[in-house]
């Protein structure tokens, strides 16, 4: 049964989900700017290629958590639509329908 706390918890995971994706793009931004640095100064091969492999594991970062924000956002949408026909309304609501159309808006810019 679909209920309003129940709907905030699922908001509230998608809120997370969505500022984590962020964070890993931010972070990659970053290792890629300090690898080409390094690459740019001519470092040391042994901790050029250690900086690569974390640059590595944070681009691997990103499909996972694309995935997770995906299942997040059905989830969601589901309980949106339940509620909807329930006939329920209030702050809960429209908060969850500002983040399904916040999450579907990044889904429909192109993945970086």
């Amino acid at each position: 049964m679909a209920t309003l706390k129940t709907l905030r918890i699922k908001t509230g995971t998608c809120k997370r989900v969505l500022k984590e994706l962020h964070s890993y793009e931010k972070e990659v931004d970053r290792e890629a700017a300090k690898t080409a640095d390094m690459k740019e100064k001519g470092a040391d091969p042994y901790d050029l290629k250690q900086q690569e492999n974390v640059l590595a594991e944070s681009r691997m970062m990103l499909p996972d958590c694309r995935k997770r924000l995906e299942a997040a956002l059905i989830d969601l949408q589901g309980m949106l639509a339940e509620l909807e026909q329930s006939g329920q309304e209030g702050d809960e609501m429209r908060e969850a329908k500002t983040v399904v159309k916040d999450v579907e808006a990044l889904f429909e810019t192109p993945a970086s």
